[in-house]
C-alpha cells in the first residue's frame, strides 16, 4: 500500500515541479519521466491531465489547511487567532517560492472549476469564515463579508510577497511584521 501512496506522491511532486517550470505545457510523458515512472502509469492514478492538475492543487491545499486550520481557542480574543493566522498565512507563503508560485498559477487556471475549487478549499474557507466572523462578534474586525475579508487578505499577502520576492531575496521580520501589521490594519474594527 505504501509504494502506491508513494508513486502517487512522486507523480503529484513531479507534475508540480513540471508546473512551476513549464505551466500546463507539460505533457503527461514528461510528468511521467520526471516522476521516474512508466506513462501509462500516471492513468492508473489519473484518468486525465485535468485530473492530475487538480491532484496537485488538492495536494497544496491539503498542506495550506494542515498548516493554517487550527482549532478555535474560547480563552483567545477575537483579534488574537486573525492575526496569527496573518503571520502564518505570510510564513506559509514565504517558505516556499515554488509553491506559492504554483499555488498563484493554479489559482488561475482554467482546468479548475469554480465547483471544484469550492470542494477543495471548504475546510479551508469554513475555517476563516468562523474566524473572521468571531473576530466581528467581538467587535475586533470590520462589518463586512467574511469570505471577502479573507479574500482581502490572503491575496494581499500573496501579491505583497510575489512581489518582494521580484526585488528581494530575503523577508526580514521587520518587512514580515509590517505585512502582518498592513493587513490588520485593513480589516480591524
Amino acid at each position: 500500500m505504501d509504494i502506491v501512496l508513494d508513486k502517487r506522491e512522486r507523480i503529484l511532486a513531479a507534475a508540480a515541479r513540471l508546473i512551476v517550470r513549464n505551466g500546463l505545457q507539460c505533457s503527461m510523458a514528461a510528468i511521467a519521466e520526471e516522476a521516474n515512472v512508466a506513462t501509462g502509469s500516471l492513468y492508473n492514478y489519473f484518468d486525465s491531465k485535468e485530473a492530475l492538475v487538480l491532484g496537485v492543487y488538492t495536494r497544496v491545499t491539503e498542506l495550506m489547511t494542515e498548516r493554517l486550520v487550527t482549532p478555535p481557542d474560547p480563552a483567545s480574543s477575537g483579534e488574537e487567532p486573525v492575526q496569527r493566522y496573518i503571520e502564518s498565512y505570510i510564513d506559509f507563503i514565504w517558505e516556499d517560492a515554488d509553491r506559492a508560485v504554483l499555488f498563484d498559477y493554479l489559482d488561475n487556471n482554467p482546468l479548475i472549476t469554480l465547483s471544484d475549487a469550492r470542494t477543495i478549499f471548504s475546510a479551508f474557507v469554513e475555517h476563516g469564515i468562523a474566524m473572521v466572523e468571531a473576530a466581528q462578534a467581538a467587535g475586533v474586525v470590520r462589518a463586512g463579508p467574511p469570505t471577502m475579508i479573507m479574500s482581502f487578505v490572503r491575496g494581499s499577502i500573496r501579491n505583497t510577497l510575489k512581489r518582494r520576492r521580484m526585488t528581494e531575496t530575503t523577508l526580514s521580520a521587520t518587512d514580515r511584521q509590517l505585512v502582518a501589521a498592513m493587513c490588520w490594519a485593513a480589516i480591524a474594527a
